[in-house]
């Protein structure tokens, strides 16, 4: 075959190869960004944040949504925990009057309230008290000690025999890896929160549970971090991935639930029965999701955090849809 004949061919099958190429990529692209949709889902109501494990919610308009979860100026979503002297975390589930207790930070200081109790204020900072080692779930998780006075004003507090004491999160500490995320999400980590940084939670669900017992409940009893209205009852269950606002968001499982949401947020009773049992009666999981939840009621969403960033109430909810 003659030289420049064949020169001209390959010339011409590269510029044919260029152009399929180009078009190949261009079409790509095209059906990739096809593939993710934004359907808009809900709106959000109320955005809280729970400093102290256990205690009062902080209701926020505006929040960061970091990877550990809310974080609002100094406060931190589940930062702060009571424990026993040896380290062992203390909750609602042992102590129900904590859910009467508020956490607040005010010009670098702590401030503790409770009924009955004159404030306590102590900086947040304190680099020259004790670091503690703490028990959350089985797992080991450092804690730094709130000092003298925060134990006494919690000791007093709660009216029991035993010590108390508060301990604070710090950045540089080690996180920890829930039991039930180790496996699923296994470079996902927490302070001291149970098991996800973000649990989201719609009032239609609520008011769908409202509607079954003889006394409403409020969301406050489950403390979510993000409330969604403008949806259905439990429409959250199916959004697989959300995004709010330039915040995204990768639901890793349901909320398995127990007996705090026996607690009433208003009075500190606990009754042991209601509403965890109507939740059983027709909240279970499905049989092949036994070996996770056991017999807990599912109610809520847990999400880890995809795209930090800032939230707002009255932020559209959007799922994304593939």
């Amino acid at each position: 075959m003659d030289v420049k004949l064949l020169t001209q061919n390959r010339t011409a099958a590269l510029l044919l190869g260029a152009g399929a190429a180009a078009l190949g990529l261009g079409l790509g692209y095209k059906y990739l960004r096809r593939t993710e949709e934004l359907v808009r889902v809900g709106v959000v109501s109320q955005l809280l944040l729970h400093p102290l494990k256990s205690a009062k919610a902080v209701s926020l308009s505006l929040a960061e949504c970091v990877k550990v979860g809310l974080k609002f100026g100094h406060m931190l979503d589940r930062h702060w925990l009571v424990v026993t002297d040896d380290g062992h975390m203390v909750t609602g589930r042992q102590e129900p009057r904590l859910v009467l207790v508020s956490l607040t930070c005010e010009g670098g200081q702590v401030c503790l309230n409770g009924p009955n109790m004159e404030e306590l204020r102590f900086p947040v900072n304190q680099p020259d008290n004790n670091i503690m080692d703490c028990r959350v779930f089985g797992s080991d998780i450092q804690g730094r000690d709130c000092g003298e006075e925060a134990s006494r004003w919690l000791t007093r507090y709660l009216e029991e025999e035993k010590t108390f004491r508060l301990v604070h999160f710090e950045p540089q500490m080690k996180a920890r890896r829930s039991v039930e995320m180790e496996f699923l999400f296994p470079q996902h980590e927490v302070a001291y929160s149970d098991v996800g940084p973000v649990m989201l939670l719609s009032e239609a669900s609520v008011k769908d549970l409202s509607s079954r017992l003889d006394k409403d409940v409020t969301v406050d009893r489950f403390r979510p971090n993000i409330v969604i209205s403008d949806c259905e009852a439990f429409e959250e269950d199916s959004w697989e991935e959300v995004q709010i606002g330039n915040v995204r968001l990768q639901r890793v499982m349901s909320c398995g639930r127990c007996i705090f949401t026996t607690v009433d947020p208003e009075t500190g009773i606990i009754n042991r029965k209601e509403p965890l049992e109507t939740l059983k009666s027709y909240r279970r999981c499905k049989p092949s999701e036994k070996d996770i939840y056991k017999s807990a009621p599912l109610f809520g969403q847990l999400h880890t955090v995809k795209k930090t960033g800032i939230l707002q109430v009255g932020d559209v909810v959007y799922k994304i849809s593939r």
